[in-house]
């Protein structure tokens, strides 16, 4: 798998333990939901992601 396929994965994941955590814990996590939201807003222009680097970092290759 490619660092974008990771990043829409993790993406995923985060965005649904937040919906999850909104739902039973504190409605709070949906700041962080907003949070990923404008990260994958911004990097669909940029073509950069703070997570794309951690990626790169473990060695996921492009």
């Amino acid at each position: 798998m490619t660092v974008e396929r990771y990043l829409r994965g993790i993406a995923v994941f985060l965005i649904l333990v937040s919906v999850l955590l909104a739902h039973f814990h504190s409605e709070h996590w949906l700041f962080f939901t907003g949070f990923i939201g404008v990260n994958l807003f911004q990097s669909a222009f940029t073509n950069w992601c703070p997570m794309m680097n951690i990626l790169r970092a473990f060695g996921v290759k492009d």
